[in-house]
């Protein structure tokens, strides 16, 4: 089943308007801007939680998950 969209006041919806923005960014910044922030997120988390949380989430990738209804 499908989410309902709401119509934001501009009448687009939230997606639309997410979209849109990102979009202007890409298009403003350029995709190395995405690359840059990924890689500082990717080693905060890294400094956060270390080696043994890639190592869960590696083993948690070949899994199929569950979801509860």
């Amino acid at each position: 089943m499908a989410m309902q969209e709401q119509v934001t006041s501009g009448g687009m919806t939230v997606r639309e308007a997410g979209k849109r923005g990102g979009d202007r960014v890409k298009a403003k910044y350029g995709a190395g801007f995405y690359e840059a922030i990924g890689r500082k997120g990717g080693q905060a988390t890294k400094e956060k939680y270390g080696p043994a949380f890639y190592e869960e989430i590696g083993q948690k990738g070949g899994q199929k998950l569950k979801r509860k209804s």
